[in-house]
């Protein structure tokens, strides 16, 4: 399948941001304002946390599945990079996975174990279509919108398995929010330096990078809104939610939003 050249994919991959220090700030604070604003629509709403069978972590996903779709939506019919619809459907798709992840897990009786093996297969099965349907998973290919449409499944998978995978370390693994946060953010320093000293795929360090922001967001959003008998710092959700908010406007403001290139 032929792909189009680099240079002819300049324009129209000025829909996707530059990969930068900035972008990875702004995505880490996003999968964190998943996790709280997730939970504060299912949990401080609809009291899921207290009965995960009365239909809170059902009807938050399809709140937020919603909103998702409608963001995701507008983000390919733009004709050009807007950083506000951008990070607002990445924002999207960390409450819906955050709520999904929930909903799997725990209304269903799947466990953390279980949904995660399953969302990372999801994962893996997502980038594999991608890359055999396409002929590259490189989102410097991200130039039409059925290519926009893989990516944006692929992101979904990976905001959902983050979910699942920050409680598996954070509970079953035993290791609590603090201590899944500092497993995820080491995951992180060791991407980071393979991508400074080695020449491993720089595709692969990506994605790599893309899915384990996820889970330590996780794992910080329930270090900030869980109880204390849980190992949280028991804040309220809705301030939380609200702080990351503004965070993530100023610095989407006052960082350079440049349309660029992502590593190849």
């Amino acid at each position: 399948m032929k792909l189009l050249p680099r240079d002819e994919l300049t324009g129209t991959l000025a829909k996707v941001p530059a990969v930068t220090l900035g972008f990875w700030i702004i995505k880490i604070l996003a999968t964190t304002l998943g996790e709280t604003g997730g939970d504060a629509l299912t949990m401080s709403v609809f009291h899921a946390d207290t009965n995960a069978h009365n239909g809170g972590y059902l009807i938050g996903t399809g709140i937020f599945l919603a909103v998702f779709v409608a963001a995701v939506a507008a983000q390919i019919s733009t004709k050009k990079f807007n950083p506000w619809i951008y990070w607002l459907a990445i924002v999207a798709s960390t409450t819906v996975g955050t709520a999904m992840a929930d909903f799997f897990d725990r209304s269903l009786g799947i466990g953390y174990t279980g949904g995660s093996s399953i969302l990372f297969l999801c994962v893996l099965a997502s980038l594999t279509v991608w890359y055999f349907v396409m002929g590259s998973i490189d989102v410097q290919t991200v130039a039409t919108p059925k290519v926009e449409i893989f990516y944006w499944v692929a992101i979904t998978f990976s905001q959902t398995l983050g979910t699942a995978l920050g409680d598996w370390l954070a509970d079953t693994g035993g290791l609590g929010y603090d201590g899944g946060a500092l497993v995820f953010g080491s995951a992180l320093v060791v991407v980071a330096a393979l991508y400074y000293w080695t020449n491993v795929s720089r595709v692969l360090l990506f994605w790599a990078a893309f899915i384990l922001t996820r889970p330590l967001g996780a794992t910080v959003g329930d270090f900030l809104d869980k109880p204390l008998a849980h190992g949280g710092l028991a804040l309220s959700r809705y301030t939380a939610s609200a702080v990351l908010a503004a965070l993530i406007v100023a610095l989407v403001a006052s960082l350079p939003q440049r349309a660029g290139q992502h590593p190849a």
